[in-house]
Formats: C-alpha cells, sequence, structure tokens
C-alpha cells in the first residue's frame, strides 16, 4: 500500500538516504511488532472493522486486532495503507482519518481524525506529513476536488493546507525536499515542494499510475493498462522522464511486491464476470515475464518475505466472512495458510 504496499529486495532500498543513525540518539529498544509480518486486513464496506494482524513467521503465531489491543478500542475505519516512516507507523484510513502509533506495540500517539475525505496513502518530508486524498464525491461520484492534505507534525493534529492535484491521487515518494504524487486517474505526477507546500512540476504519463520505488539509484513508478504494465524512471535533478519500459501483461491490479533475484511479483485479475485472478513474474531489469506463475481466484493482496524469500498471497474470500492467506515457495507452490481478517489487502514485512 504506499502509497499503496512495497516490500523490500536486495534490488530495492527504501529512502534511508535522509535516515542516517548517529551516535548521540539512542536507538528505539525492539518491541514485539517490530520484527514479523504486519498483515493489512481492509474490513468491510459499511462495517468499517479493518484491522492489523502480526505474524510471527519464526514461531506462526498470529495476533489479531493488534490495534484494538493496545488501545482498548477498535481501529473503526476501513484500513488502505501502513506506512512506517521516521519510527512512527501511520494507519492510513480511506473512511477519513490517520492513527499514528508506536511501531514496536501500536499504542496510540496521535491522529488525523478532521478535514480528511478519503485518504490513501501519505509521505513524511521536513517535519510534515502529506496525505493524498480523493476529496468528497460530486453528485456523479466523480472526485474533481483531490488533494495532499499538509498536516504540520509528524504525530498528527489539524489538517493545514489542502494541495489541489489531479484525480484519486495514491501513492507518494520523497526525495530530498520534495514529493512526487501519483496521479491515477487523469496520468500524471506531480511534483510537490514541501518547504513551499505547492506543486512546482507536473508529468504526463500512461496508464494509471499506482506505485513508486526506487531500484539501483532511480525512482521508478509502476502504472497499469488494459493490456499492459508500464515502469517509468525519472531523472532527479530535473524531474524528469529518464526510462519508460512496457510489458504485455493484462488487468493487473495495481499490487506488486518484490523479490529476490531482481523478480517482482504482480497480481492480476480479469474482473467480473470471470474473477480469473493471477499472478505475473516479471524481472525489471532483463525483461523476462511468466504470465501464469500462479493462478486462482479472490487474489486481493501481496507480499514478499525476504528471509524466508516466501511470497504472501491474500484472498478476500468475497468478503463473505474473513479473508485467508497463503504462503508461497519461490516456484509458486503452497507451502501453509491461515485465516485473518475481513478483506486482508495486504503486507507490510519488518
Amino acid at each position: 500500500m504506499r502509497n499503496q504496499l512495497i516490500q523490500i529486495s536486495a534490488i530495492i532500498s527504501l529512502f534511508f538516504l535522509s535516515f542516517s543513525c548517529t551516535e548521540s540518539v539512542p536507538e528505539r529498544p525492539l518491541g514485539e511488532f517490530d520484527r514479523g509480518i504486519l498483515i493489512l486486513n481492509e474490513g468491510a464496506f459499511g462495517s468499517n472493522d479493518g484491522e492489523v494482524y502480526h505474524l510471527n513467521p519464526s514461531t506462526d503465531e498470529l495476533k489479531p486486532a493488534i490495534f484494538e489491543s493496545a488501545n482498548g478500542r477498535p481501529f473503526a475505519g476501513l484500513l488502505q495503507d501502513l506506512i512506517y516512516e521516521n519510527n512512527l507507523m501511520y494507519l492510513v484510513a480511506n473512511t477519513g482519518k490517520i492513527e499514528i502509533v508506536n511501531p514496536g506495540d501500536f499504542t496510540s500517539i496521535g491522529a488525523v481524525t478532521s478535514d480528511l475525505d478519503q485518504p490513501r496513502s501519505l509521505a513524511v518530508n521536513s517535519g510534515k506529513l502529506f496525505i493524498s486524498d480523493y476529496g468528497p464525491y460530486d453528485a456523479d461520484f466523480n472526485t474533481p476536488s483531490s488533494y495532499i492534505a499538509v498536516v504540520r507534525s509528524t504525530e498528527g493534529g489539524s489538517v493545514a493546507k489542502k494541495i489541489p492535484v489531479s484525480r484519486k491521487p495514491e501513492d507518494l515518494i520523497s526525495f530530498g525536499k520534495f514529493i512526487l504524487v501519483a496521479g491515477s486517474e487523469e496520468g500524471k505526477v506531480e511534483v510537490i515542494d514541501s518547504e513551499s507546500e505547492e506543486v512546482v512540476e507536473i508529468l504526463e504519463v500512461e496508464g494509471s499510475p499506482k506505485v513508486f520505488f526506487e531500484a539501483q539509484g532511480r525512482i521508478y513508478l509502476y502504472s497499469t493498462a488494459a493490456e499492459e504494465v508500464i515502469f517509468y524512471s525519472f531523472h532527479l535533478d530535473n524531474f524528469t522522464l529518464a526510462s519508460t519500459n512496457t510489458y504485455p501483461i493484462s488487468n493487473a491490479t495495481g499490487k506488486i511486491a518484490f523479490g529476490s533475484n531482481d523478480i517482482m511479483y504482480l497480481l492480476t485479475s480479469s474482473g467480473w464476470p470471470d474473477y480469473q485472478d493471477g499472478i505475473a513474474a516479471l524481472s525489471l531489469f532483463n525483461s523476462t515475464i511468466d504470465l501464469n506463475w500462479h493462478e486462482g481466484s479472490g487474489f486481493y493482496g501481496i507480499g514478499f518475505d525476504t528471509n524466508a524469500e516466501e511470497i504472501y498471497l491474500s484472498n478476500a474470500n468475497g468478503f463473505q466472512g474473513n479473508g485467508s492467506v497463503t504462503v508461497l515457495d519461490q516456484n509458486g507452490e503452497e507451502k501453509r495458510s491461515f485465516e485473518v481478517g475481513r478483506g486482508p489487502s495486504g503486507f507490510l514485512m519488518r
């Protein structure tokens, strides 16, 4: 979920350039949930019963509803994204709020609970939160007033400003003082200066931009279209397009996981009425593709555990009761499965 949920492999490194440690700052002691796998359960529409589960892959111990257990109250929202930045964990609900917790024990630290409509993801920059938000629906269920909400504290508070952007912004990523925004409906990448809190550059791209990631010193963007997927990279000195690579993968959902040996795993779905789902495996750097790496139905989220080199695949089971997770090896063979919460949509490997 960034945007959206990005798993990290040997070829992928998140933006650690601005997060170096110093001897004068003691490291925070590890808590119970600082290791393992966090499972995002979106919840069911109308019930707002999204939650986070924690799995210890060494013991297979699964702890449900860790937010409610830590805080004595339900999360009470549809969980859209789960983001770890600056030693804080951000739970983004597309029902209009952000909960901020201690990542070690999930106790509440702060929140953004007003002046949001349909938040999707967030990025931290210059001591502020930048939250992508679809904005309100109009009478025709369009979102003409999408924005990036600015909260001038990393621990929550009120929305200080709304920066207008193209319709349906999704993932965000920081570079220096700048933030790139994936405008999924209009095929735009908007660059925001975190200090001036203004859009300073707009790039046009094909497809529906979904997820940013960093690889081999460049920022990449994953974009989907009906019959293909597109990977863009950017020049970071002037925010222009550096490369465009297109692959014939149909019906990609936008859910992606980054595995070992430069392999990316992309969820696909034919949608109604067939609902033929699958996983395509793609090497971004040598362009090899396995369109039918794994097949099934009901796939809703995907992640990759770099320690065990296993693929985690979630199934919403039609939102009829709880969902489930199946663990695959790198040959696509099922190793084990277990039940989780409602609508499991992604994973954060810690």
